[in-house]
């Protein structure tokens, strides 16, 4: 009988799974038209679509993609602090590459695209910004989109897939080749950020390397690359 119980709460979840990723994705698409601005709800339907599923599946906290109480044990875990440092190096190397081939113009894109949603004139919003964006996007993207299939798919195609819608809403209207450029780099930190949440199992790391990344970026901007 519990058997029987764990295989319907599992058929449940895989449902859900599979409808909250697709909705994700369907989302994400409407970044081909102009006028669309939807496609950031898709944060907010894997976020929802997490928490549906680890209570749909019974999950255990021990078990759970979103743990607050094992963040030191999961940072000491083999190779988690290394990859947790990379997104703050790639995003500098990033910033670099892209001023020397694009003449400034990548930061003035990376700026446009991410001035409506946050408060750079305002420094105590902007901390909070950032804090609640991260976090968002790895709840969803990680511990929903990515962590979830993993159960489905291999973790290649787990990890592609969902780096790739996550990159695909980062899209923004300007210079083709800079659009490419930003989104590949966006693509690449994703598949570290996955890269985080299969070593630790925990999405609050891989949110405390996207924030420490996304602060460093901000940070370098300001000081060497905006004028």
């Amino acid at each position: 009988m519990k058997n029987r119980q764990v295989m319907d709460h599992n058929k449940k979840s895989t449902a859900l799974t599979l409808i909250g990723v697709t909705s994700m994705i369907l989302l994400t698409v409407t970044k081909v038209v102009p006028s669309s601005n939807i496609a950031g709800y898709s944060v907010l339907v894997g976020i929802a679509f997490f928490f549906i599923t680890e209570s749909v599946a019974k999950t255990q906290d021990s078990e759970s993609g979103l743990r607050l109480n094992t963040i030191v044990e999961d940072i000491k875990k083999p190779g988690v602090l290394a990859w947790m440092l990379l997104p703050s190096v790639s995003g500098i190397v990033t910033l670099i590459v892209g001023n020397m081939i694009f003449s400034g113009g990548f930061v003035a894109h990376v700026m446009g695209r991410t001035g409506s949603i946050l408060s750079f004139d305002k420094t105590i919003l902007l901390i909070g910004q950032v804090i609640i964006a991260a976090f968002g996007e790895e709840i969803a993207y990680r511990g929903f989109f990515f962590g979830k299939t993993l159960k489905l798919f291999p973790i290649w195609v787990c990890a592609v897939v969902s780096s790739a819608v996550f990159a695909a809403g980062h899209i923004a209207a300007g210079n083709t080749g800079i659009v490419v450029y930003d989104i590949a780099a966006v693509f690449i930190d994703s598949l570290i950020f996955s890269v985080i949440y299969h070593k630790s199992g925990n999405c609050v790391i891989s949110t405390l390397s996207h924030i420490l990344g996304n602060s460093i970026s901000i940070v370098a901007v300001f000081v060497f690359f905006y004028r």
